[in-house]
């Protein structure tokens, strides 16, 4: 499969040939040509050297540099990532051999860093390549670099105090990079970066008496002047008094539903993470006096 995007970098491309061939892995190995499987692909960069004549740039066959004779160094790097599935017997993805002697893998080739100009196609390998990089992998550092957080937890009635039955419970969070996002952060390995944002889709609010509040937004933060008004976007009604419960309080966890998207190396992908706080309420009992 060749991946083949417009981009400014293509501006640097004077030509881009495919040619329907079947190359051989050995025979191809050191060639100055960007082979893709069963695909040619030879890319030429407009880039005058010393004596006025246009040098080009060229990928060799598992993303190792490749001065292509003119000692100069290949702009493309590559990341590998086991098929799964594997293809099945007969497929020319083998490249002539057969399922679990070695495995293929899905390469993909980015011309200078520029994950928008890329080739992705499937190779057969009797090892790992060596340093091929999972993005998937490298999305994973980057995330554990965002030290992403549960809900830094706002409510009124606020710990400590006491709500009332009936009265208006307000819920919201901060919105920082750590609590609700968004938060980007990279992570490279060699040739290939990767770049993942996260932030939150959703907050579940458990409220401790056997109900929970699903809220889309970061909630409203509460002030005194809004008096006994409803959250207009996060809030809830407790219908009974906290006075049974442990500590005489409902325990209210918030549990944050974290989005990252990321991409690099040609790729793309998403990762789902939870994140939670918890606080405690005080609900008593409205009491009228004759």
């Amino acid at each position: 499969m060749l991946t083949r995007r417009s981009t400014a970098t293509a501006a640097a491309l004077t030509a881009a040939a495919l040619t329907l061939t079947l190359p051989a892995y050995a025979d191809h190995h050191d060639s100055a040509d960007a082979h893709c499987g069963l695909f040619t692909c030879q890319v030429e960069a407009n880039d005058p050297g010393a004596d006025g004549k246009a040098t080009s740039d060229n990928a060799n066959h598992g993303g190792g540099n490749n001065d292509g004779g003119g000692g100069k160094k290949s702009k493309w790097s590559c990341a590998y990532k086991r098929a799964d599935p594997q293809p099945p017997t007969g497929s020319l993805d083998w490249e002539g051999h057969k399922p679990g002697d070695g495995a293929v893998y899905e390469q993909t080739c980015s011309y200078g860093g520029d994950s928008e100009y890329h080739v992705i196609r499937m190779v057969w390998a009797a090892d790992p390549p060596k340093g091929g990089v999972d993005p998937a992998v490298l999305a994973r550092r980057a995330v554990n670099k965002m030290r992403l957080r549960g809900p830094a937890i706002g409510i009124v009635p606020k710990p400590g105090g006491q709500g009332l039955v009936g009265l208006p419970v307000w819920m919201w969070t901060a919105k920082t990079a750590e609590t609700y996002g968004p938060n980007t952060a990279t992570a490279s390995a060699g040739a290939v970066t990767v770049t993942a944002t996260a932030k939150v889709d959703q907050i579940v609010w458990d409220m401790g008496d056997g109900h929970s509040v699903t809220c889309t937004t970061a909630g409203a933060p509460y002030k005194a002047s809004y008096g006994k008004k409803s959250s207009p976007d996060c809030g809830y009604l407790y219908r009974h008094s906290s006075k049974d419960e442990p500590g005489e309080t409902y325990p209210v966890t918030a549990t944050s539903t974290w989005t990252i998207d990321w991409r690099g190396a040609g790729q793309t992908g998403q990762l789902t993470q939870t994140r939670q706080s918890q606080t405690q309420v005080g609900i008593g009992q409205l009491k009228v006096l004759n």
